[in-house]
């Protein structure tokens, strides 16, 4: 990752400055939680794209740093609104906005960034950016809401689980890179290609995620093992389980969704292990990576190219 990250250190370094810069507000508090989730640092994998995928589309100019900015506070604002609805505690292995300060400001505060990043498309003045990020906006909106619907719903199939993450998590990574196309102004082709590119990567991103909700490392993830459980989000390694699984473990998957109730999670994360489940979901990961890395064959060659590719594989192989 960090190789990566060396092919576009200049302009990681000016998305960071302007970040903080768009932060600043006359209202302190505003300024304390906002600062208090970036400076928590995470992946940057989002803005990460963008800065990626405009060289690869041999961008010249520099309004992708302001769209990389956009994307994270859109991330960002999510992050926020998230943690208030699922009662998190804990986000990159750091108390929560709401654990700290309270659900009303991280709302709020979520709001002020959101608002943030629209004055920044605003200025950019790209009506093609502005109608795709609204759109992308609104469908994070609905996904979100779908699966608070689903919260507790064991009859969940896999097909409304992938449109929850598609609409919910993977939308925002296909509008980092198309959007990156779009400011090229690499045509229709180059964008429809960098769209599915980001989408399939972002649906194997949060695959993973799921996955490591009940393997990983919280030291590493930064996060509570069985969040999701306890949230009862009848994610892709349940959802399996209760297909594939034995009559027990299937019950007892039901009932964990059902009841938001991770007090049986050794049993839930033997009876995940035994199905199956983790292996299925790591190999649907693999195939929505394979599909990402498809996408990009239309793009010329390139140091940037080659990165995306990588980017697409790590996201599987990883462990946090």
């Amino acid at each position: 990752m960090q190789q990566i990250r060396n092919l576009v250190t200049d302009d990681f370094s000016a998305v960071n400055e302007l970040i903080i810069n768009k932060l600043h507000s006359n209202v302190g508090l505003v300024e304390n939680i906002g600062h208090h989730l970036i400076s928590a640092g995470g992946k940057r994998l989002r803005p990460l794209l963008v800065l990626l995928a405009a060289p690869a589309c041999h961008y010249q100019g520099k309004d992708h740093i302001s769209l990389a900015v956009v994307i994270e506070f859109l991330h960002t604002a999510t992050l926020l609104h998230d943690d208030v609805v699922d009662v998190s505690n804990l986000r990159r292995g750091l108390p929560t906005a709401n654990a700290k300060w309270g659900n009303a400001p991280s709302v709020l505060v979520g709001d002020f960034i959101y608002s943030r990043a629209f004055q920044l498309m605003v200025a950019q003045g790209n009506i093609h950016i502005m109608r795709l990020l609204s759109d992308t906006t609104n469908r994070i909106a609905e996904g979100e809401v779908l699966q608070l619907i689903k919260a507790g719903d064991a009859e969940t199939s896999e097909e409304q689980y992938l449109d929850v993450i598609k609409n919910k998590t993977a939308v925002l990574f296909a509008a980092a890179t198309q959007g990156a196309a779009i400011l090229a102004e690499a045509g229709k082709a180059t964008e429809d290609a960098l769209y599915h590119y980001g989408l399939h990567l972002g649906i194997a991103f949060q695959l993973i995620d799921d996955l490591l909700d009940y393997t990983g490392d919280p030291s590493k993830t930064g996060k509570n093992i069985g969040d999701d459980l306890s949230e009862g989000k009848p994610t892709l390694p349940l959802i399996y389980t209760i297909k594939h699984g034995t009559a027990e473990q299937a019950e007892l998957i039901r009932q964990a969704i059902t009841n938001k109730d991770a007090e049986k999670l050794p049993q839930v994360i033997d009876a995940v292990t035994k199905s199956g489940a983790l292996k299925y979901t790591h190999e649907q990961a693999q195939q929505h990576s394979n599909t990402a890395i498809q996408s990009l064959e239309s793009l010329d060659d390139s140091t940037f190219k080659t990165a995306l590719i990588k980017l697409s594989r790590l996201a599987v192989d990883r462990s946090s």
